[in-house]
C-alpha cells in the first residue's frame, strides 16, 4: 500500500529553517491579487515596502519552501501519484503577528491519516517558531484518491456544510486574473496542475486551475479589507475546506456573516473580538462553491 499510516504517524518531525523579507511578502500579495488599483492607499499597504503589512495567510508560503499538501506527500510512509491528490482543507492559528522580515524553524509531521474507503486523507501540521517563541501553527489536509480501504479510522466528515440560510452581512466580488496562477506559482508551489494543460487533463480538469491557497489568501484579504479596515494583525485564526476549483479569469463571490454577538466587525473596523463565517463561489459557474466551512477569528 502506497500509504503506510503507521509509518507516517510515527515518523520524527521534519525540521527546516525558513527566512523571508519584504520582497517575499510583496510577491505573495501580488500573487493573491493585491495591488488593484495600483495607487489605492488601501492596496499600497500590501505592495509598498514603506507601508507594508503582512496578510497572515502569507504563513502558507513563508520561506519559499514546499507547501503543506506537497510537503505531506514527501513524508515517510507516503508514496502517491501527485495527479491523484487534492487539497482538502487548510487551517492557520496565529500566535503573534507575522513580521515583514523573519527567520524561523518549521517542524512538520503527519498528525492524522484517515481512511475514507475510496480515498485517504493526510493531515500535516507545521509549527513555526522564531527566537521569541511560537509564531504560527498550520494544518493542511491532502485528499488522495484511490488510497483508502485499509480499515483505518474514517476521521471527521470531509463533506462541506451549507452556508448560513440568512442573507450575508457583506458580499464582495474579486476578479481573478488570467495569469494569476502563473504569478502565484512564484511563491513556491510549482505543482503542474496550475500551469500545464496536459497534466491538468490527466488530473481530470478541463484546464489548469488556480491554487487553492491563492483563493484562500484572496478570501482572507477580502475579509480583512471589508470588516477589519485592513488591520491584518487582528486575525487570530483562519480555516477553510476546499469545496471546488477556481479557473483563472473567473470572479470570486465572497459572502460574509458576522457571528452572533461578534463585536468590532463593522465597516469602520472596531476594536472588539469576534468571528466571521465565509462562503466563496465562482460567479461565472452559477455560484459553484469554492470554499466552505470557512471561519476567520479576530481580536
Amino acid at each position: 500500500m502506497p500509504i503506510d499510516a503507521a509509518g507516517a504517524l510515527t515518523a520524527a518531525p521534519r525540521v527546516r529553517e525558513i527566512a523571508w523579507d519584504h520582497k517575499d511578502v510583496q510577491l505573495y500579495h501580488l500573487g493573491i491579487g493585491a495591488g488593484r488599483p495600483a495607487t489605492d492607499p488601501r492596496e499600497l499597504r500590501y505592495t509598498l515596502e514603506s507601508r507594508l503589512r503582512v496578510l497572515p495567510s502569507f504563513a502558507t508560503v513563508a520561506g519559499g519552501g514546499v507547501p503543506g499538501v506537497i510537503g505531506a506527500l514527501s513524508m515517510p510512509g507516503v508514496d502517491v501519484d501527485l495527479a491523484h491528490v487534492l487539497h482538502g482543507g487548510q487551517r492557520l492559528r496565529l500566535h503573534r503577528p507575522v513580521p515583514v522580515r523573519g527567520r524561523a524553524s518549521a517542524a512538520s509531521r503527519v498528525v492524522a491519516v484517515h481512511d475514507k474507503g475510496t480515498a485517504a486523507v493526510l493531515v500535516l501540521r507545521t509549527e513555526v517558531t522564531d527566537a521569541d517563541g511560537p509564531l504560527w501553527t498550520e494544518e493542511a489536509e491532502a485528499f488522495v484518491r484511490g488510497e483508502g480501504g485499509w480499515g483505518g479510522e474514517r476521521g471527521p466528515s470531509a463533506r462541506p456544510s451549507a452556508p448560513p440560510a440568512e442573507p450575508p452581512d457583506h458580499v464582495v466580488e474579486r476578479a481573478v486574473r488570467e495569469d494569476q496562477a502563473l504569478l502565484y506559482r512564484l511563491t513556491g508551489d510549482f505543482n503542474p496542475l496550475h500551469a500545464d494543460p496536459e497534466f491538468a487533463a490527466r488530473a481530470g480538469f478541463e484546464r489548469p486551475v488556480l491554487h487553492g491557497l491563492c483563493t484562500y489568501g484572496a478570501t482572507l484579504k477580502a475579509v480583512v479589507d471589508t470588516l477589519l479596515d485592513g488591520e491584518v494583525t487582528r486575525v487570530r485564526a483562519y480555516g477553510t475546506r476546499f469545496a471546488g476549483v477556481v479557473y483563472p479569469g473567473e470572479t470570486l463571490r465572497v459572502r460574509m456573516w458576522r457571528a452572533t454577538g461578534a463585536d468590532g466587525a463593522g465597516a469602520g473596523g472596531g476594536t472588539g473580538a469576534g468571528e466571521v463565517r465565509v462562503a466563496v463561489s465562482a460567479v461565472e459557474r452559477d455560484d459553484a462553491p469554492v470554499l466552505a466551512d470557512t471561519v476567520v477569528r479576530y481580536g
